[in-house]
């Protein structure tokens, strides 16, 4: 899949361009049927499927009190989008002058930019542009000038209620992993950049990678059994969200820290993408730190086993 950030940046050759359009948090199942049709209709008319998403949430910019925490980084998010098939995405910065676009200019430039489009395809309550003011009807009212399809593509349901990425935050928090996996189509993961902390768990002899999580939904404070791909290959291991109260810091930070079982190796830097399993035990704080040294031991031996 290219990637790219501006318009001009795509060759579609002679071909016109299918469109699917959105944030796509989590790519989960209701997204997947707007890629899938994109790519449908590329395929059916010999046009090129491209998707267009943004860098950041849009409320960074347009309600910046009302970002949502994030389901997946944005890495994870384009290497999912990737894996569903379409030939390119469009990565546009949001920033202050792109929400000042009204959604009629925002698709002018856009078909302008190609030989234009063969079809938008987008959810059936999509808005975007400045104030809210593109929705399906105005892409509707636009493809009857500018000759495109358009689809508004009814939500998913399961169990009775629609997929969205907000019931899926709800669910991670709530830890109804499961529930969460369903609705994205796959298992549910945490991805972040391993970053630096104090190294106190290669001291107590289990060490461990520190992602930063920053901005992203989690599930409930406590141990995990988790799997991790590193350089290909598969290690379990225990997951531990929370505070490590056993060790008595002052406002402490919360912490996402993996301990991947028989890994040996410098994972500064990169990102890592962890899945997690069944919830070991919430976290607590015991008497003394041999205490947790004796249950860490003891959450690992439980990680074995579940492999």
């Amino acid at each position: 899949m290219q990637l790219i950030h501006t318009a001009k940046e795509l060759n579609v050759g002679n071909r016109k361009v299918c469109l699917a359009i959105g944030f796509f948090d989590g790519v989960h199942l209701g997204h997947q049927q707007i890629l899938r049709q994109t790519i449908t209709d590329a395929r059916k008319h010999g046009a090129l499927a491209l998707v267009i998403t943004f860098d950041n949430h849009p409320n960074t910019i347009v309600a910046p009190t009302r970002v949502p925490p994030l389901i997946y980084s944005r890495a994870q998010r384009l290497r999912t989008i990737e894996s569903l098939g379409p030939e390119a995405t469009l990565l546009i910065p949001f920033d202050h002058a792109f929400s000042q676009k009204t959604g009629e200019e925002f698709i002018r430039e856009l078909s302008a930019a190609w030989h234009g489009i063969q079809s938008i395809c987008v959810g059936a309550n999509f808005t975007f542009g400045h104030k809210r003011s593109g929705n399906v009807e105005l892409l509707k009212t636009l493809g009857a000038e500018l000759k495109f399809a358009v689809h508004g593509m009814a939500a998913v349901a399961l169990d009775g209620d629609a997929v969205s990425s907000t019931r899926i935050r709800e669910a991670i928090r709530a830890g109804e992993l499961d529930a969460a996996s369903q609705m994205l189509g796959r298992a549910y993961s945490i991805a972040g950049t391993v970053v630096k902390g104090d190294q106190l768990g290669r001291t107590l002899g289990f060490p461990t990678a520190n992602l930063d999580a920053a901005g992203l939904a989690l599930p409930p404070q406590g141990v995990y059994v988790i799997q991790a791909v590193v350089r290909g290959e598969r290690h379990c291991g225990v997951l531990n969200i929370g505070t490590r109260p056993t060790l008595g810091n002052t406002d402490p930070p919360l912490r996402v820290e993996a301990h991947l079982l028989d890994f040996t190796g410098d994972l500064y830097g990169q990102e890592l993408e962890i899945v997690l399993g069944e919830k070991i035990r919430d976290e607590k704080r015991f008497p003394s730190v041999d205490e947790l040294m004796t249950q860490i031991a003891r959450d690992i031996a439980t990680a074995r086993s579940a492999f």
